[in-house]
C-alpha cells in the first residue's frame, strides 16, 4: 500500500496572515491582542526597573554584566516591535511620526546611543512612557475622553498662557536688571542672565539660596518678588479650569440642550445639578422643557 507525501512542516504550522498580526499588534478586543498588549507592558515595566537598579550602585558592581545584558535583550525586543509596527502599518509614516511612534523610537534609541556615549542608556526611562497605552487596552472610554477634554482646554486657553507666559518673562527680565543694578557682583549678582536665574528662582518661591541680595532696598524688591509670585502662581490654573468648565458646559448643552429650562423667564441650558435659574432665581423642575 502506497501512502503519499505527509503534510509539510509549513502546512503543520500555522502562521498567522498579516492582517491578523496587525489586528493582534493595534487592536486590544480579543484573548491575542490583549494577551500581546499585556506581555508587552510587562515588559517595559521590568526593563524601567532594570534601568532604575542599575543606577544603584551597589547593585551596578554587583549585577552589572547580568543587567546590562538584560537591558539588551529588552531592546532588541523592542527593536523588533517598533519594525514590526512600521511593517504592519497601513500608514508608515503617520505611526512613525504619530506620539506614540515617536515614544516607541525615543525607547530604543538610548541603549544603541549608549555604544557611543555614556550615561545614555539611562535615558531608557522615557519607556515608561509607553504605559499610556493600558488607557487602550483596558477600554476606559471616560478617561479617554477627560484626556481629550484637558487637551482641548490647553488647546483653546493657548493664547491667555502665551500672553501670562511672556508677562512673567517681562518681570523676571525687568527684575533681575534691577537687581543687576542695586546689589551687583559682590552679593553673587555677577550678571544680568544670573540675575534673571534669581529673579525666576525667587518669582516661584523655591529660593536655593545661593544667591541673595544683601542691601535693604535689593530686600524690599525680593519681598516684591515673592508677593508677585504667590500673586501670579495660580493664575494658568484658572485659565485651564474655566475651559475646562466651559468644555463640561459645552457636551452638557449638546448632549442635553432643554434639560432644564426656567418657567419663569424661559432661559435654556442650564448645567444639570442646576436647583435655581441663573437668571431669575426660580426653582427649575428636573424635566422642564
Amino acid at each position: 500500500m502506497v501512502h503519499g507525501p505527509g503534510p509539510s512542516l509549513p502546512d503543520m504550522i500555522s502562521l498567522p496572515s498579516k492582517k491578523r498580526l496587525a489586528h493582534i499588534v493595534y487592536e486590544s478586543d480579543d484573548r491575542a491582542s490583549k494577551a500581546f498588549d499585556l506581555v508587552l507592558l510587562v515588559m517595559i515595566l521590568l526593563s524601567v526597573v532594570i534601568v532604575i537598579f542599575d543606577s544603584v550602585q551597589q547593585i551596578h558592581e554587583n549585577f552589572g554584566p547580568l543587567l546590562y545584558w538584560l537591558e539588551w535583550f529588552f531592546t532588541l525586543i523592542f527593536s523588533v516591535e517598533y519594525i514590526l509596527r512600521i511593517w504592519l502599518s497601513n500608514n508608515k509614516s503617520g505611526y512613525v511620526f504619530s506620539f506614540y511612534g515617536i515614544v516607541d523610537l525615543l525607547a530604543i534609541l538610548p541603549t544603541y546611543l549608549s555604544l557611543f556615549l555614556l550615561q545614555t542608556q539611562y535615558l531608557t526611562v522615557i519607556r515608561a512612557l509607553r504605559f499610556l497605552r493600558i488607557l487602550r487596552i483596558l477600554k476606559l472610554p471616560e478617561y479617554l475622553k477627560e484626556a481629550s477634554r484637558l487637551t482641548d482646554a490647553l488647546k483653546h486657553s493657548k493664547a491667555k498662557i502665551q500672553i501670562f507666559v511672556g508677562s512673567v518673562l517681562t518681570i523676571v527680565l525687568v527684575m533681575g536688571s534691577v537687581m543687576y543694578i542695586i546689589e551687583g557682583p559682590e552679593s553673587g549678582f555677577t550678571s544680568i542672565p544670573r540675575s534673571m536665574y534669581w529673579a525666576i528662582v525667587t518669582l516661584t518661591t523655591v529660593g536655593y539660596g545661593d544667591i541673595a541680595p544683601a542691601t535693604d532696598f535689593g530686600q524690599f524688591m525680593a519681598s516684591l518678588i515673592m508677593l508677585i509670585g504667590y500673586a501670579i502662581i495660580a493664575v494658568p490654573t484658572g485659565i485651564v479650569t474655566s475651559e475646562l468648565v466651559s468644555a463640561r458646559n459645552a457636551d452638557e448643552i449638546k448632549n442635553f440642550p432643554d434639560l432644564k429650562t426656567c418657567n419663569a423667564c424661559n432661559l435654556k441650558n442650564h448645567s444639570l445639578d442646576a436647583i435655581f435659574c441663573r437668571r431669575c432665581g426660580t426653582r427649575l423642575s428636573p424635566k422642564t422643557k
